[in-house]
């Protein structure tokens, strides 16, 4: 089956740097891409145009989606446009969970389901006001699908196929779905899978960066990683290297990625804490508004809503 995969965009500069990548991962692997704008209705959006009254925020999605399809169009690349109202976190996660409950469900399903989503790390509220995030952080911590994030920065590079894909991982089991997405990933641009554990604190160590690790801890660090490998092996990743790291996670994480030419980062989510509210995790939070290469989530299948 063909890969499907899903990019709203917003006309915001991080949006377009998302949809780039997006056809570049396409065009490699003849994958079928869908591009959603989400006219938010928490804006005011009617107007007259001549003897009509027009939507024109839903007509503004029009043209950037049209645009998205001709960008698809050059680089031979097949695509599906969507333009809907609603919300728009809320919203990309309905469209998400439609296209994934699809996939169980009769040809004539009016669902797509989607292989993962990709999505700019900033986007765009009303007219030039930039937010933070908030919209992917939120997709980011329920979609059913692994998300993708990609940064437009000065320092943000997004390449394909990824030669080197790093995981960090702590032996947890959300670490672990990482790892087995990471080597999918890994294994499907016939890159190195590198598997990085940090210690990021130390007890009663006053240094922690530059004290030796005892050797117990290390010892149980080492056999994590190796069952972290023998899990990627699994999935399908024939190059698998592993490091240990102490300090803090987020800078030995970028430090990596820069030091061994990574492509992509892949992390798993948090998870969740209350009735309705999800967060990621502060590590995973911080790598994506950093990293200079794209950062894959995933969710454990047992947190799905």
């Amino acid at each position: 089956m063909d890969t499907r995969i899903l990019v709203p965009i917003d006309g915001s500069d991080s949006a377009r740097a998302a949809l780039e990548h997006t056809l570049d991962i396409a065009a490699n692997q003849d994958a079928v891409v869908h591009v959603l704008n989400v006219a938010d209705t928490n804006q005011p959006s009617l107007t007259r145009l001549g003897t009509q009254v027009v939507d024109a925020l839903e007509e503004e999605g029009k043209e950037i989606v049209s645009t998205a399809a001709e960008l698809a169009a050059e680089r031979d690349v097949a695509v599906s446009t969507h333009v809907v109202q609603g919300e728009p976190r809320e919203t990309i996660v309905e469209f998400v969970t439609a296209g994934a409950e699809s996939e169980s469900e009769s040809d004539d399903a009016d669902g797509v389901a989607f292989d993962f989503v990709v999505m700019g790390a900033h986007g765009r509220r009303g007219l030039g006001e930039y937010i933070l995030g908030s919209v992917t952080d939120y997709v980011v911590n329920r979609s059913e699908v692994p998300v993708l994030t990609v940064r437009a920065a000065d320092d943000a590079r997004a390449t394909y196929p990824y030669g080197n894909v790093l995981v960090p991982t702590d032996g947890s089991v959300h670490a672990r779905a990482a790892v087995e997405l990471g080597a999918q990933f890994a294994n499907r641009c016939g890159g190195t899978l590198h598997l990085l554990s940090v210690m990021d604190e130390l007890p009663e160590v006053a240094d922690a960066e530059t004290a030796p690790l005892p050797a117990q801890l290390e010892e149980n660090i080492r056999e994590a990683l190796e069952e972290d490998a023998a899990t990627a092996a699994r999935a399908g990743a024939a190059d698998v290297e592993t490091a240990i790291e102490t300090g803090s996670v987020p800078r030995e994480v970028l430090a990596y990625a820069e030091a061994e030419a990574i492509d992509l980062v892949v992390m798993g989510t948090h998870g969740r804490t209350g009735i309705d509210r999800h967060l990621l995790g502060s590590f995973t939070e911080r790598v994506i508004r950093t990293s200079p290469v794209p950062v894959l989530t995933t969710r454990r299948a047992d947190e799905m809503d």
